[in-house]
């Protein structure tokens, strides 16, 4: 099976969000401003038919150059931090980095792998790390040389062991923290019960792509061509790495602190800065860099706008309501273990037009919680179908713009991507599943 191009899917994606336009019945719920999160959320039980306004098919259109500037701050953060890091390679920083880290440990992929993907979940486990990934793709890509694995290899210790990590997460702030928050439940509360789980959604992400890395083995390739990245990790380099790794730490604590995506482009902008000058660039050989990587950021900016038209799409033709209470409404009728595994899998549905994780619990949450309550079943359970369904469905849906422009920068086809992620994204859900089952029959609180 050969999928077309990203970009023709994703206009594809478009054009029938338009055509559902003309087919479903438009309707919305009634929102209010919430005090605790800060966000326009809906009113549980307002949902209601509005006017028709069906989308022809120049307004899709349309909706792509509007889905890019709904987006602006996602794609230029995307070309500041890609800027960013390449000026970092540029130095030869990186390069001697890698080499250094493969001959610490003798091109064992069974250890680099694991410690690269557990690296990146802590990212996603702290602050839903995923677009920031993308600057990153041509590390990880030369990891995968040297190791000799298959380019698939490196998105998945990257992005992929990142939404594992964000989705059984006990403490991301983008989706557990902002969904305890809705539900009303006491921050980081159930911590240790997703914790157990988070071990166990890694172990089976870390085993599956140390299983595919070792069928798909290629030549190791010990270097990419002369220069900086064939010596031994110098002094200079060393401190290009260290400005790395704090601009890292200063992410995290400003993250906490309500970054957005403009802050953390002003600091990998001055991260940039700092490493051309630091690796001996100079001011024209770092602005020249800096040029460069906007110029490899552009088809991955591109890629998240497209992406993003989508929804804007669906709510111009005033459907993303519809779908959801369409969706939702039959969950009421199950048995109370099985409503609960039914929510997951809806929020795996829900995810694919609403592929924001904030914008999901907004929009979920305030109808489930009462729901939730009617059925007997624990908010924090229903919290637990919204992060393992949602969360999950990161790592296949091609409405995350963040997915398909980190494939595309990896030269990853989608079809190969699904080939190797489908089977792990099936026993994760079995895993939370089953994680759901267990809270239910525990009573989770």
């Amino acid at each position: 099976m050969r999928f077309p191009h990203p970009l023709t899917l994703l206009v594809g994606c478009v054009l029938v969000a338009a055509l559902a336009s003309h087919v479903l019945p438009p309707g919305e719920y009634d929102r209010r401003d919430d005090a605790a999160t800060g966000r326009r959320v809906v009113v549980s039980g307002t949902y209601h038919a509005v006017a028709p306004r069906p989308v022809t098919a120049f307004q899709a259109l349309v909706a792509i150059p509007r889905g890019m500037g709904d987006a602006a701050a996602v794609i230029f953060f995307v070309f500041l931090i890609g800027g960013a890091f390449t000026v970092v390679d540029e130095t030869g920083a990186l390069r001697q980095g890698v080499d250094w880290l493969v001959r610490r440990f003798g091109h064992a992929e069974r250890l680099v792998i694991p410690v690269a993907a557990l690296a990146f979940a802590l990212g996603g486990v702290l602050d839903n790390m995923k677009e920031e990934i993308i600057a990153l793709v041509p590390v990880m890509l030369l990891l995968a040389r040297r190791l000799g694995v298959q380019p698939v290899i490196a998105v998945a210790m990257s992005l992929g062991a990142a939404a594992v990590g964000a989705a059984f997460s006990p403490i991301n702030p983008f989706q557990v923290g902002i969904a305890q928050q809705l539900a009303q439940l006491p921050l980081l509360s159930g911590s240790l019960f997703r914790l157990a789980f988070l071990t166990a959604a890694l172990a089976v992400w870390i085993w599956g792509t140390l299983r595919y890395a070792a069928r798909g083995r290629t030549l190791p390739r010990n270097g990419d061509g002369p220069g900086a990245d064939a010596r031994s990790l110098d002094g200079r380099r060393t401190a290009v790495l260290a400005l790395v790794l704090g601009a890292f730490v200063v992410l995290v604590a400003g993250v906490r602190r309500g970054w957005g995506f403009n802050e953390m482009a002003a600091l990998f902008f001055t991260m940039g800065v700092a490493a051309g000058l630091v690796g001996g660039l100079g001011v024209a050989g770092t602005a020249d860099a800096l040029v460069a990587g906007f110029r490899s950021m552009a088809y991955a900016g591109l890629l998240i706008g497209f992406a993003r038209a989508i929804f804007v799409t669906l709510e111009q033709g005033r459907i993303v309501d519809t779908l959801v209470h369409g969706l939702f409404a039959p969950v009421a009728h199950l048995p109370l273990g099985l409503a609960a595994v039914g929510m997951m899998v809806v929020h795996t549905l829900v995810h694919v037009p609403v592929p924001s994780p904030t914008g999901h619990a907004v929009l979920t949450l305030p109808i489930l919680v009462p729901l939730s309550d009617l059925l007997g079943l624990s908010r924090q359970v229903t919290v637990l179908a919204y992060q393992y369904g949602g969360g999950l469905c990161e790592l296949f849906t091609p409405t995350n713009g963040a997915l398909m422009a980190i494939l595309a920068a990896a030269q990853v086809r989608y079809e190969d991507w699904l080939r190797f992620a489908l089977p792990l994204l099936l026993a994760l859900l079995a895993l939370g599943a089953a994680a759901i089952g267990l809270g239910v029959a525990l009573g989770l609180q």
